[in-house]
This record gives C-alpha cells, sequence and structure tokens, in this order.
C-alpha cells in the first residue's frame, strides 16, 4: 500500500517567492515601506542580507584603512575610490580581497621603481611588474589573476580620463610554464662579463650569477650579511618562501665584490643602492641588465634578470652537484622545482650516457667470459 507523505509547503516559494528572488524582493519599496508583509523565509533573508552587508562593509573599511596606511603610493586616493565602486556593485568579499591585495602589490612595485604619480606609470612599468612577480616563482594562473586585477583598475582609470588608452594598446603576454627563464649560454655569459664596466653593476651581476639568489634577496641585503672571510651571505628571509639559508660566492665574485666595497658609500646600510636614493629597485636592475644586453650584442635572446639564477642551477647541476644539495641552495621547497629549474646539457646527457654504456658493456663481456669458462 502506497503511502502518502504530507504536503509541507515550502516557505521559500510563499507567494510565488523563489530563493533567488529573495534578495531582490525584500529591496523593493513596497516591501520597505510595510506595504507588503514579510513571509518568514522573507524574514530570515532579510537578516542574513543585513549581516552580510554589515560583514562587507567592515571588510571595506579595513581594506580602505591598509590602503591609507601604506603611505604613499602613487594613486591611492584613486585605489580607495575603485574598491568603492567595487563595493557598490555588489562584489564578493573574496573579490574585494583579491583586488585589493593585486593592486597593493602592483603600486608598491611602481612606486619602488621611482613612481610618485599614477598618471607617470607606462607599459614598461606592467610589463616590469609581470616579469617581478613571475621571477619570485609565482604560478602563471597566479600572475594572470593579478594582471587582470591592475588591467581593471587601469581600465577605471581610463573611463575617468586619469589615463589614457595608449597604456593598454597591446596586451602583455605572460611566460608559460614550459617557457620559464632558461640558463644563458657560456659563450654568452663571457660576452655578457666582457661589457659590464660598472664596478657596482659588475658586482652585482656576479653574485647574482655565482649565488643564484634571487634578486630581490639581493637588493634586500645588507652590508653585514656579507662574511667576506667565508664567502657566503646569509639570507634571513627568502624573497618567496620566507625562510632563511644561507649562500655561497665564489672567487671571482668576490673579486668584483671586493672592488665594490672599496668605493662605495660606507654610510649606506644596504649592500646595493641607486645614487641618490637608498634602495635600488627592480626596475633598475632590469634596466642595468637591458643595456649590458644591447652592449653585448645578446639584446634579442630573451634573457632576463632571472636568467642568472638558471644559469647558476643549470650550470652546477651538470658540474655533477647533487639535487638535494643544489635544491638548499636555490633555497626551494621541493626537489620537484629544482629538476624543473636546472636542464642537463646535451653534452652532459651525451657523457653520462657513454660512461653508462662503457659500464654495460663491460659487464656484459664479464658475464660472457664466465659462460666461456
Amino acid at each position: 500500500m502506497q503511502r502518502h507523505r504530507p504536503h509541507v509547503s515550502n516557505p521559500n516559494y510563499e507567494y510565488g517567492c523563489h530563493p533567488c528572488d529573495l534578495r531582490d524582493r525584500i529591496d523593493s519599496e513596497p516591501f520597505r515601506s510595510g506595504l507588503i508583509q514579510p513571509t518568514f523565509a522573507e524574514s530570515i533573508q532579510t537578516v542574513i542580507v543585513s549581516q552580510h552587508r554589515h560583514e562587507r562593509r567592515k571588510v571595506l573599511e579595513r581594506l580602505l584603512q591598509r590602503a591609507a596606511a601604506s603611505g604613499d603610493l602613487p594613486g591611492l586616493e584613486h585605489l580607495s575610490e575603485y574598491l568603492a565602486e567595487k563595493y557598490r556593485r555588489n562584489n564578493s568579499l573574496s573579490t574585494l580581497r583579491l583586488t585589493a591585495t593585486s593592486l597593493g602589490l602592483f603600486l608598491t612595485f611602481c612606486r619602488r621603481s621611482g613612481k610618485t604619480t599614477i598618471e607617470q606609470v607606462d607599459r614598461q612599468d606592467l610589463e616590469a611588474f609581470v616579469e617581478h612577480e613571475q621571477d619570485r616563482g609565482l604560478k602563471p594562473n597566479t600572475v594572470r589573476t593579478r594582471l587582470c586585477c591592475v588591467y581593471a583598475f587601469l581600465r577605471f582609470l581610463i573611463r575617468e580620463k586619469i589615463l589614457t588608452h595608449d597604456l593598454l594598446e597591446r596586451k602583455i603576454r605572460l611566460k608559460l610554464p614550459d617557457r620559464l627563464p632558461r640558463a644563458m649560454e657560456a659563450d654568452h655569459v663571457k660576452r655578457l662579463l666582457a661589457v659590464v664596466d660598472h664596478i657596482r653593476d659588475r658586482a652585482l651581476i656576479m653574485l647574482l650569477l655565482r649565488t643564484g639568489m634571487r634578486i630581490g634577496e639581493l637588493l634586500n641585503a645588507a652590508v653585514e650579511d656579507v662574511d667576506l672571510n667565508e664567502q657566503k651571505i646569509v639570507i634571513y628571509k627568502a624573497d618567496k618562501t620566507g625562510v632563511g639559508r644561507v649562500v655561497y660566492y665564489s672567487d671571482d665574485a668576490r673579486e668584483a665584490l671586493m672592488a665594490w666595497l672599496r668605493v662605495r658609500n660606507p654610510q649606506q646600510w644596504r649592500l646595493f643602492y641607486a645614487q641618490g636614493r637608498s634602495s635600488l629597485s627592480y626596475e633598475n636592475c632590469r634596466m642595468i641588465f637591458k643595456k649590458y644586453l644591447q652592449k653585448a650584442g645578446l639584446q634579442y635572446h630573451g634573457y632576463t634578470l632571472h636568467c642568472l639564477r638558471h644559469t647558476f642551477a643549470t650550470e652546477l647541476l651538470n658540474a655533477r652537484m647533487p639535487l638535494e644539495c643544489l635544491r638548499v641552495l636555490l633555497g626551494h621547497t621541493s626537489l620537484e622545482v629544482t629538476r624543473r629549474y636546472a636542464r642537463l646539457t646535451d653534452k652532459t646527457r651525451e657523457e653520462e650516457y657513454f660512461n653508462a654504456m662503457k659500464k654495460v658493456i663491460s659487464d656484459d663481456f664479464s658475464e660472457y667470459d664466465q659462460c666461456d669458462d
């Protein structure tokens, strides 16, 4: 005998009110004025919406306070206006937080590059920011998301007649995972070093090439972090992982470093600094490296500053350094990252093949001789 389940009305559907329509219904003028009495579901939804709005308002206020505490960021007032607009457009909390984080990183990067107003930002700043984020080892999707946030903010500034359309004429292409910065060829390294004629720049490039440090780690290094006797540099907080480590530098890097230490301003606590400023920015270093690539005739090979770190890793791997030791020097959290970072050259693979094959053939002949006996 089939039992009939008692009909229980869903309060969400009373008076033809679908859950998706509840917010629109409670926001309507008749509802707010009391002409329409709320259902049970609508009363609950009213509380939920009210709490949600209160939470979003608190998040917006915290984000605006955090932005204001950042100090003299270029375009800070426009950032506040933009976040307020996204709040009014009912963007989610996660979107608000992501937008504030991405734009905070971008504007901080622009400030470190010497920009004091948002109107000074140009396409080179965009390219340098993307390259900087990729050089930190972030995943392409993370960099792409941050770039999308920056693009949306710049489009807002264009609509407000603060920036011109020229800034976004061409999109910036991201490097795919299999096209990460590669190691420089040995001959190209020699050509590059041959044209580096500035004492500070030579020390900077030699240390990047011989220590495998990230550019941000070297720019944040203090003079007291360098141990000249043991030829090592202490990194107290890694640029990406936040974990400290010790790196070492070679004799040729020590020679370049000593030459720089003899002429640098002893009142500057940073190891490297810009003339007239206390710090050397990533954009400064990028332009310096680009200048020497042009002098060496290597400007069309796609090399970036981060290639020096890949060159360090690849050269040590091909010199038979154990992968685990290389991982520690690079500051990687897993061997998989190190394997992707450093590539065996064709010459090394060839040598390994013939060495292994000699052993195989020797073992085969040994077994053959035993069979004859």
